[in-house]
């Protein structure tokens, strides 16, 4: 390939990094109505909810969430991120033994599933 065309490819690959960098990141939107502050805690706050993921333990779970109130079973749970009772997840485990209790939470039951954050008023018993 002649050294232009290479060149030119590295060029327009930077370029277009840039560009899709720049556009997804609101946080670069310095001078529109999004709060810079704002917007960085939330970052800082979605980034330690996705360390939490399928196939780890109950344990591992409450290192970044704490139970909530209301209703729940061993087997689904909604938990509150440690830091702001209003995000939550659900939660769906594998009991770690004994599959038939259904109330005795154990620290080695296994994540199978777990939702999306989303934002609720608090639930109180």
């Amino acid at each position: 390939m002649p050294r232009i065309a290479w060149t030119v490819l590295v060029f327009l690959g930077a370029t277009l990094s840039l560009v899709a960098q720049h556009s997804v990141d609101p946080a670069n939107n310095r001078g529109s109505e999004f709060d810079a502050n704002l917007t960085e805690s939330i970052d800082l706050v979605m980034r330690s909810i996705a360390t939490v993921t399928p196939g780890m333990t109950r344990s591992d779970l409450l290192q970044v969430f704490t139970n909530e109130g209301g209703l729940s079973n061993r087997r689904h749970q909604t938990f509150v991120y440690r830091k702001c009772p209003y995000i939550k997840v659900d939660v769906d485990f594998l009991p770690a033994t004994n599959e038939s209790d259904w109330i005795t939470e154990m620290p080695e039951d296994k994540i199978v599933k777990i939702s999306q954050p989303y934002l609720q008023w608090s639930v109180t018993d």
